[in-house]
């Protein structure tokens, strides 16, 4: 990669230019030139990648008044939580419902924003201003997502820089930095992905680089950061144990092991310490993990329970209609899955599932891939086996968020570029993943800008991608499955149509049947939830449009679990088949 020039090694011209006196005095553009070029050489940055940070920061900046959700207040409360009470409280205050439930070192890191915070605008950071959204507070927040989210970009700088194709790793590096998950997750939702994938990048950049002391303590600190990565955990421990605690023969390193173990302690310690001191550890694990929440979040992730709840509403239809007695419906689940309720998940005809049994599926296919990795300990593998762990906790795990398949997306995104069979899977998950994000932002000002935004990076994300590994389909099963993955993504089309066409059909419906004016049309929230239904209006006299108000959401849901399920299986066969 051709990276920017110092001013020794500028053309002659330039040279001659910034040295002369007589130039300088007759204007200071040749000394901020030289001024700049300074500082990309400084920053190790070229030309190409300020075109990048430049105009996709300018973006961000004009996003600022775009939609954003309740995560906007949640943490601008927890500005305020670490700010005003001592850290004896954090975990115990209930002033706002948004309660602290997220690891030590990211209040740490919002008590250290809540400093300037307080400086800019000292109601910021008042615990009582509930819902406080001034635009001093909405340009203060939106900031610090675009400030911390260079710990991302800083992160794929260094991938590039020590990469065997710097071209490829160029186009991967830039695929992430602006990837759509994050413009839509933290630059319009509100959230702060970036800034701690910038961290999982820079401990899976220590791996690639041998220095796996670093890895292993960076991945500590994550951890301590967001729990959500301890789903990625079971592959770091292994990894780590088989190639840098143990020696090729399997004999214990006790140098290695001790250093790595006190490495990791010494991060829990500092994160935890003052709460094991002040004997509040239960209260904090009992706001990281709530156990009370249903299989489903109230927006059906697209993993496969989406498709086993869409099967349960399916067969509930189909034994309404017809008399199999050996079918019974629980009538508790009939309604269950069908309202967009944040709550439990109960079934209509099929067991139900709880949350051990997550668990345990969850595990078997870790484990899987686990003795792979064991067995060829290598930074591919270790990448390929830490991508599918946390694609396993996706499809399995128990209440699963839809934000979350940027935990499989990111890493998978390092292996696009290994072959056709990586890129195709790449592909299929990255378009099934980004369209699952789209309810995210469900008002109107917004979807010209996830749609364009999100079809401009496809193109200039798969074209040149798919230009370096292409390779013809070998057989016929594998013409058949290439033209059934082509058909299922031009579907995504179809599906945005019908999202978009829905709401006004279901609107003309509720205005032709007057006879139903007494029903109040249910138009979900921020989180998808809706009211429960009077129980004094009759089924019949329900419109089409209020039986069926959930539908996009639920075809959206399935329609990318569909393609969500298969680029596992794919992913899947690829790493258990590949020699490593």
């Amino acid at each position: 990669m051709e990276r920017a020039r110092s001013p020794l090694s500028q053309p002659p011209s330039v040279q001659s230019e910034t040295s002369n006196p007589e130039s300088i005095a007759k204007g200071g553009s040749s000394s901020t030139f030289t001024t700049l070029s300074k500082w990309k050489t400084w920053l190790d940055v070229d030309t190409a990648e300020w075109d990048i940070l430049i105009p996709s920061t300018c973006l961000k900046l004009l996003l600022f008044p775009a939609y954003r959700s309740t995560d906007f207040e949640v943490h601008r409360n927890w500005l305020a939580i670490t700010h005003s009470l001592p850290i004896s409280k954090w975990y115990y205050d209930t002033t706002s419902e948004w309660t602290l439930d997220y690891p030590p070192f990211f209040a740490y890191f919002e008590k250290l924003l809540s400093i300037p915070a307080y400086c800019v605008d000292s109601r910021i950071v008042d615990l009582n201003n509930l819902n406080y959204d001034a635009w001093s507070v909405v340009v203060y927040q939106r900031l610090t997502v675009i400030a911390t989210e260079l710990v991302l970009g800083a992160a794929l700088l260094r991938f590039t820089r020590g990469a065997v194709d710097p071209t490829t790793q160029r186009i991967i590096s830039a695929s992430l930095f602006l990837h759509p998950g994050f413009l839509i997750v933290d630059h319009i939702h509100f959230q702060y992905n970036g800034f701690m994938f910038g961290i999982l990048l820079w401990s899976i950049l220590m791996a690639r680089n041998d220095n796996k002391l670093a890895s292993g303590f960076l991945f500590a600190v994550l951890l301590n950061f967001k729990h959500i990565y301890m789903y990625l955990a079971p592959a770091y421990f292994i990894y780590l144990l088989r190639s840098f605690c143990l020696s090729p023969s399997g004999e214990l390193l006790p140098t290695r092991f001790l250093s790595l173990a006190n490495a990791v302690i010494l991060v829990f310690l500092v994160s935890l310490g003052p709460f094991l001191l002040m004997g509040q550890l239960p209260q904090l694990l009992s706001r990281l993990f709530p156990f009370t929440r249903g299989l489903n979040h109230a927006y059906w992730a697209p993993n496969v329970w989406a498709l086993v709840t869409a099967a349960d509403r399916i067969l509930l239809k189909f034994v309404r209609h017809s008399d199999i007695g050996s079918l019974s419906v629980n009538a508790s689940g009939v309604a269950s899955t069908s309202r967009g309720l944040v709550g439990d998940t109960v079934f209509a005809v099929l067991p139900n599932v709880k949350p051990i049994h997550t668990f345990v599926v969850t595990i078997a296919f870790q484990t899987v891939y686990l003795i792979k990795l064991w067995r060829a300990a290598t930074y591919k593998s270790f990448l390929t086996a830490l991508t599918l762990c946390g694609y396993s906790s996706f499809m399995f795990g128990w209440h699963v968020h839809e934000k979350a398949i940027l935990l499989v997306l990111v890493p998978l995104s390092l292996l696009a570029a290994e072959n056709h069979a990586y890129f195709r899977t790449f592909m299929l998950a990255s378009v099934a993943g980004v369209f699952s994000l789209f309810p995210l932002l469900f008002t109107p000002a917004e979807t010209f800008i996830k749609l364009v935004y999100s079809v401009l990076w496809a193109i200039f994300a798969f074209v040149p991608l798919n230009r370096r590994v292409y390779q013809f389909p070998r057989s016929l099963p594998f013409v058949i499955i290439d033209s059934l993955e082509k058909l299922y993504m031009a579907g995504f089309l179809l599906l945005q149509l019908f999202v978009m066409l829905f709401p006004m059909f279901t609107h003309q419906t509720a205005v032709a049947e007057p006879s139903a004016s007494n029903i109040t049309t249910c138009i979900a929230g921020q989180d998808f939830t809706c009211p429960e239904p009077d129980p004094s209006v009759a089924g019949s006299a329900q419109t089409a449009g209020a039986k069926l108000e959930f539908l996009p959401l639920m075809l959206t849901s399935v329609y990318c679990a569909v393609g969500l399920v298969w680029a596992f299986v794919r992913l899947s066969v690829i790493y258990l088949k590949q020699q490593y």
